[in-house]
């Protein structure tokens, strides 16, 4: 015959669970939950400041004075300020974002399309960042104040001089017209693919591996390896100098002169302890720098024609398109707040005593 636990068992269990498990999800996904709304907030503030009418925006200045005050209430403009909100709320929660007057799609669906381009793109560029932007900052901070570190710091400060519209036309002129090491910068794919090619996540790349059309991925690779290597030099300058700074305070600490005094290897003493000790910063400060290329492409798309998130959001501000426009300014300004938390859920990997 079992023994079932006491009421105070049960009360001790429950309170360890909540404690250990179920309070830091609750906490996170308040967070989350919390940050969101106030995206929210502040694109229907966003939205209800510019100065353009968004009725005429959908019926044209022209038409009947009948035609807008019909269409004036059917998009609910004159209820009370805060019922709209709600309204607004409602909608966005069940993922309506409304409609494109430029495009006449949904602008959800355009969303999907336009989007997984810029997720790429930037994908990449971060990539290439982390690879190359990580290690020269460790080689700079390894040989401070030598020929190596000012080579280093230069190349930094060129990075995030120089604009990125005059690095990306130089780079069409030497690595497109006089190497032909590229593909012209039309878009992701050539004309004879393009059409072809079945579109299961919208990542060109990541499409043409599935579909195992290698010519193909060798035409999307041609497309995208320049845009993507010249907002990569953004993150590695950037990334390269941070590491840099993190990596120059580890190498200072007592640890350090410990591991030395016992006889440990340079190569372990720089690769595992302090650059694993600088992983803990970094952490956000790649985040950042994801979530930056991912919503700051847009002169890169502009002038590689990229059918990206960032142009499909000019185009549509320049247009008066503002449901596409804040729909655009909700995925980017999620894409914050979900890079952000994930940065801090990482911390407890890199950091234990972050638990």
């Amino acid at each position: 015959m079992s023994v079932s636990p006491s009421k105070d068992g049960f009360i001790a269990v429950f309170f360890s669970f909540y404690k250990k498990k179920a309070k830091p999800l609750i906490h996170f996904f308040s967070m989350l939950a919390m940050t969101f709304l106030g995206l929210l907030l502040l694109t229907f503030v966003i939205g209800r400041l510019m100065p353009i009418d968004p009725v005429i925006a959908v019926i044209g200045d022209k038409a009947p004075e009948e035609l807008y005050q019909k269409t004036y209430k059917e998009m609910g403009l004159d209820e009370p300020i805060v019922m709209q909100f709600i309204y607004y709320l409602g909608d966005v929660l069940q993922g309506d974002l409304g409609t494109s007057v430029r495009t006449a799609n949904l602008v959800t669906d355009d969303i999907l399309n336009y989007f997984p381009a810029t997720l790429e793109l930037a994908t990449l560029a971060t990539v290439f960042g982390i690879l190359l932007g990580v290690p020269i900052g460790v080689l700079a901070a390894v040989k401070q104040n030598k020929w190596q570190d000012y080579l280093v710091r230069f190349f930094g400060l060129i990075g995030h001089s120089a604009p990125i519209f005059w690095l990306a036309m130089l780079g069409i002129v030497v690595f497109y017209q006089h190497l032909d090491w590229v593909a012209a910068p039309e878009g992701r794919l050539s004309v004879m693919y393009e059409y072809t090619l079945p579109k299961v996540t919208n990542m060109v790349l990541v499409d043409t591996i599935i579909a195992g059309n290698w010519d193909a991925f060798k035409d999307a690779f041609a497309h995208i390896i320049l845009p993507a290597s010249l907002l990569s030099y953004y993150s590695i300058a950037y990334l390269s100098r941070m590491t840099r700074s993190f990596m120059l305070d580890q190498l200072k600490q007592e640890y350090i002169i410990t591991a030395r005094v016992k006889g440990v290897s340079e190569m372990t003493i720089i690769w595992r302890h302090a650059l694993g000790n600088a992983w803990v910063p970094l952490i956000t400060v790649i985040a950042l720098t994801y979530a930056t290329l991912l919503e700051g492409s847009v002169l890169t798309e502009i002038v590689f024609s990229w059918p990206g998130l960032g142009r499909y959001i000019t185009d549509a501000l320049l247009a008066a398109d503002m449901n596409a426009v804040l729909g655009g300014t909700i995925v980017v300004g999620l894409v914050f707040i979900l890079l952000n938390l994930t940065s801090d859920l990482l911390y407890k990997v890199f950091d234990p005593r972050a638990k």
